[in-house]
């Protein structure tokens, strides 16, 4: 077959890429056309993401990608990260800038909510874990300050669905996106729209849901002349970048057997997990704390939200404000050089959502726990690395008991790959075989989507069988197993002993 070009516009929390997609009809081959940094941007004590920038930096990455292959883009998507969204008004006016996940105003949302509605009646609702940063408790958060846009607002996009409507004028909420808000129903396949009544919580804004594949159209006409992309249709990837990453999972299929593997998308967060062909809805996945996500090909991710590379992030921020500068291979030499198993964390504790100085706060946790407190960068690091690892441990022990049965493989997939130390400690820490890689996950994921989505691929199954053939894996094989199972112990206590 002839080469197809295609564009997958793969944004994170705290970059963004475009990246053109040659597929030969055997092997898929990668070229990132332009990049740009993303994150928060606080006012007035607020977190909001800019998006005029980002569309800014979106426009510009288009006519990269079509300068650099002129006329030969076939397909383009979008995919990003969850929760977040943008609210439109009468005659499509755009209501402000989204507010980031990770704004303090939903401090607190979760208790004041479970006193309207109970724990357990939202989760057989929605199937989904509870983290205060949900789309519910956003929504709540702007009815309990009185917020004027829920007044005046007609419709609600998620964020990837808000730039799919900037590029194409379509209104949609694309599935695997919608499912990450906890309003949607994954029993019935529908908005949970009883329950957002139940919080007296507007529901008129919510539109039709679109599985992955669904092609929404050309460009704006305006946009279409700018980039000199006519020819380019849109086409909905798994828009959240976790659906897109999971599905460039490079693991074969096992017709009528359970799959023995699970996933870890690495980035700024650790998404963990397996893959079903339905939701799991029962006292089980609610105990644990597990989430129901909607993935490609009509399944479902039930997996856990783990805080990923964020420490790490943080870290590297502080220490550079303060006048270093060091890259992520600086960072690595620390924490290679630095003792192991020393101190641990609890990675997912509130104090580490959005420290102002996350290294003080790893310090202080230790100091709190009366742990040894890590007294260099690399220690700091190496505690914030091996928590991460021992929460990896933790929460597949949990995927066992819900598929009933072992699990080989760990698949890590997504930039995170890159922390080879980080992937080693996976290994050692769960006593698996780790996997690591496609580094791109998202982008390859989202790009595969449209390959078939066009019919030049046939499957999710086939497109797997491409991405094995494309991409590197890197095996990593436990060590010195026995060092950590001593160690998970202390772990476990540090968690009973910060338990909320």
């Amino acid at each position: 077959m002839a080469e197809k070009a295609y564009l997958a516009i793969d944004m994170g929390a705290s970059s963004g890429r475009h990246v053109v997609g040659r597929f030969d009809g055997q092997r898929l081959s990668l070229d990132e056309v332009y990049r740009f940094d993303n994150g928060p941007v606080e006012v007035a004590g607020s977190l909001f993401w800019d998006l005029l920038a980002q569309w800014s930096h979106v426009r510009t990455g288009l006519q990269a990608a079509s300068a650099r292959y002129p006329g030969r883009i076939k397909s383009l998507g979008v995919d990003t990260w969850g929760v977040d969204f943008g609210l439109l008004g009468r005659g499509d006016v755009l209501l402000g800038n989204p507010y980031h996940y990770r704004d303090s105003r939903t401090n607190g949302a979760l208790e004041r909510a479970f006193s309207i509605v109970s724990r357990r009646e939202i989760f057989q609702q929605t199937g989904l874990q509870f983290m205060q940063l949900n789309t519910l408790y956003q929504l709540l958060a702007m009815k309990w300050s009185n917020s004027p846009l829920l007044d005046v607002a007609e419709t609600l996009l998620m964020i990837p669905d808000l730039f799919h409507w900037l590029l194409t004028g379509q209104k949609c909420n694309e599935f695997t996106e919608a499912t990450t808000s906890q309003f949607y129903n994954p029993l019935r396949g529908a908005w949970a729209v009883e329950l957002l009544q139940r919080f007296g919580l507007p529901t008129h804004f919510l539109g039709p849901i679109a599985q992955p594949g669904s092609g929404l159209g050309p460009l704006r006409p305006n946009l279409a002349a700018e980039t000199n992309l006519q020819a380019a249709q849109v086409v909905l990837p798994g828009s959240h970048d976790t659906a897109s990453a999971v599905m460039a999972v490079p693991a074969a299929s096992r017709p009528g057997q359970r799959p023995d593997w699970c996933y870890i998308s690495l980035g700024t967060w650790a998404l963990m997990g397996v893959e079903s062909p339905e939701p799991v809805v029962n006292d089980k996945v609610l105990k644990l704390n597990f989430t129901n996500e909607g993935g490609v090909g009509n399944t479902f991710r039930l997996l856990k939200n783990i805080t990923g590379l964020w420490l790490v992030q943080e870290c590297r921020r502080v220490w550079n404000q303060s006048g270093r500068n060091w890259g992520w291979e600086d960072l690595n030499r620390l924490s290679a050089a630095a003792q192991p198993l020393v101190c641990f964390i609890n990675p997912d504790a509130h104090e580490f959502l959005a420290p102002p100085d996350m290294p003080k706060a790893i310090c202080d946790f230790a100091r709190a726990t009366a742990q040894p407190v890590p007294e260099s960068e690399g220690a700091v690091l190496r505690c914030a690395l091996e928590s991460v690892a021992m929460k990896f441990r933790q929460v597949l022990a949990m995927c066992e008991d819900l598929v009933g049965g072992r699990l080989e493989t760990i698949h890590i997939v997504g930039g995170g790959t890159k922390n080879r130390q980080l992937c080693q400690a996976a290994a050692d820490a769960c006593g698996r075989v780790v996997m690591a890689g496609p580094v791109e996950a998202t982008a390859t994921g989202n790009l595969m989507m449209q390959a078939v989505a066009a019919g030049d691929v046939a499957s999710i199954a086939e497109a797997r069988e491409v991405i094995r053939r494309s991409f590197p894996v890197e095996t990593y094989e436990p060590q010195n197993t026995a060092a950590w199972d001593d160690a998970y112990e202390k772990f476990l206590t540090i968690l009973q002993a910060t338990a909320r």
